[in-house]
């Protein structure tokens, strides 16, 4: 009787898309104090390395992001959308209550009958969808998976608290995930602690017609600040475990892009170099479930991550919710 060879997942397709319009700490400064709110440059570089950040305009969706960002993976990938067996999207700025962006998605790529649905770990959510996603082709449920992170935090940012609302902005990133014989997914870690939800949260929904609560961002960054060192330095380490892999063996960390200190910190507990941590906080900003993947897309396409190289990802976001994923792409 004949084993079946063992299948794997392989990222062979990366891509993202930021909206055209980027304001950079200054046109913060001046959009804040246009409603009597302080800030300054200085006192959002040295809290945070964020330099800039884009914002989508109005009447463009999280799914209009999430296209551009899937054409481009695609394209890298040198797969048609026809060839997509199941789309998952990580957001927590969806189009709408239902459908999924995922199905939006599927629809405006022009292809129907594949499974579609999003995954709502906020910051952590392209690192559960990578997950996710790598289960299910291991499981032969999949080959070609398009798995997407796309956000447009802007619409939910309380502009006259200037704690958070300089911190966040808008884009997608992509990949193609396929089937392969040889493994690029080593390993992943995934956790959750509802105890924290507080702590990050955006407390309002629609009930009857109105919004109830506040259907605004609410953020106890020391408390956020405090966890996130913490949990990024154990799951980066259980990554590894699973994986048999050390830290000498990463090329790359390509962390959650939310604050350039905790990334400095991860990156100086796995006592890596400072030119392995992939860096795209100062132009980006926070851009949640999207940031991972932008970042991914930056260094794949400047030349740094090259086919081979050892990478390791991490999310951390509300929930309280984190995890990596080591691969080697």
């Amino acid at each position: 009787m004949n084993t079946p060879a063992p299948r794997y997942s392989r990222i062979t397709g990366t891509g993202s898309h930021l909206p055209p319009r980027r304001l950079s700490n200054d046109d913060m400064v001046a959009l804040l104090a246009a409603r009597g709110v302080e800030t300054s440059d200085a006192w959002i570089v040295e809290r945070t390395g964020i330099r800039a950040r884009h914002f989508a305009a109005d009447g463009v969706a999280c799914s209009d992001l999430a296209l551009a960002a899937s054409r481009a993976a695609l394209q890298a990938a040198g797969r048609s959308a026809e060839e997509v067996d199941l789309i998952i999207v990580a957001t927590s700025t969806p189009d709408m209550v239902f459908p999924s962006t995922a199905a939006i998605l599927q629809h405006k790529l022009g292809i129907a009958g594949c499974p579609a649905f999003d995954l709502q770990a906020v910051c952590s959510g392209f690192v559960y969808a990578l997950a996710v996603a790598d289960a299910m082709i291991r499981a032969g449920s999949a080959r070609c998976a398009l798995i997407v992170g796309a956000e447009i935090f802007s619409r939910i940012l309380d502009f006259d608290d200037r704690t958070t609302c300089v911190l966040f902005g808008d884009g997608a990133g992509a990949v193609v995930l396929e089937a392969s014989p040889q493994p690029g997914i080593l390993a992943s870690d995934l956790h959750a602690d509802g105890r924290h939800v507080g702590i990050l949260c955006v407390p309002g929904t629609v009930a009857g017609g109105r919004v109830s609560g506040d259907p605004l961002l609410k953020m106890d960054g020391p408390a956020v600040f405090k966890l996130a060192v913490g949990v990024l330095d154990s799951t980066a380490r259980a990554v590894l475990a699973k994986a048999g892999r050390t830290e000498a063996d990463l090329d790359w960390l390509i962390p959650h892009q939310a604050n350039i200190r905790i990334m400095q910190s991860t990156a100086k507990k796995l006592k890596l170099a400072p030119e392995k941590l992939i860096v795209t906080v100062d132009e980006h900003g926070n851009t949640s479930a999207a940031s991972v993947p932008l970042a991914l897309d930056v260094a794949v396409r400047s030349g740094r991550v090259q086919r081979g190289d050892t990478v390791m990802l991490e999310g951390v976001g509300g929930g309280f919710t984190w995890g990596a994923v080591l691969l080697d792409f």
